[in-house]
């Protein structure tokens, strides 16, 4: 299975065989991994089991990723980290409780209540690069960085510093995500549009433009991507 680059940081806690994930390329049994979460990657991921698996995810937005986690998202990005590493004592027992259980209602009840909780007490996180966040997402990756910048009474410099920290990878990489998985959903989306169309209301300079970014975020031609998906 490939993962595309999208903006969600995913932390799984597995009941079954482990998993192996390799960042861009094909996976091998020396890169295992059980319960673990990741960063934003700017790339496809390849995912396998050798066995019978089956997990619980939650995926954050970069933003709840860093009241959830409370340590600057730099340390998880273009990583996988096992729950082990993150040394994180509530995080670990939490798992122990949802590995006790077969039941997934009673999982999913457990889940809920420790998110809840722990989103609750969380530290807030810097409203001024949440803003930024929302901004690009909200325009579809078009805004230009020196507006953001501007915006958040910022220099470049400083932005691209606070969003490292505080989201993971620079603007102009969340940017480029959002593009990208707008493509995505437009050419998904049961309309029949072709590439050029698709790649225009995209944000993307022409249809060349469009099928590099999939080669790199997809490790797929757009059609290959769209077939798969299918």
């Amino acid at each position: 299975m490939t993962e595309t680059a999208s903006l969600d940081i995913p932390l799984i806690v597995s009941f079954g065989a482990p998993y192996e994930i390799a960042l861009g390329r094909a996976p091998s049994s020396d890169e295992r991994f059980g319960s673990f979460s990741a960063g934003l990657y700017g790339g496809p991921v390849h995912i396998r089991s050798p066995g019978t698996t089956h997990c619980l995810q939650v995926n954050f937005t970069p933003p709840g990723a860093r009241r959830f986690f409370r340590f600057p998202l730099s340390e998880l990005a273009d990583r996988m980290v096992p729950l082990d590493d993150l040394a994180d004592r509530d995080l670990l027992r939490l798992s122990d409780r949802l590995g006790e259980e077969a039941d997934w209602e009673t999982r999913f009840d457990i889940a809920e209540d420790f998110l809840e909780t722990r989103l609750r007490t969380a530290p807030l996180a810097c409203a001024a690069t949440g803003r930024a966040y929302a901004r690009i997402v909200a325009s579809g990756g078009r805004v230009t960085m020196a507006r953001i910048a501007e915006e958040a009474g910022w220099s470049r410099k400083h932005l691209a510093g606070r969003f490292r920290e505080e989201i993971g990878c620079a603007p102009k990489a969340v940017a480029r995500i959002v593009r990208f998985n707008r493509a995505q959903a437009l050419a998904s989306g049961g309309r029949e549009r072709g590439w050029a169309d698709i790649a225009a209301a995209a944000g993307y300079a022409d249809q060349a433009h469009l099928v590099r970014e999939f080669s790199e975020l997809a490790g797929a031609t757009p059609a290959a991507w769209l077939s798969a998906f299918r």
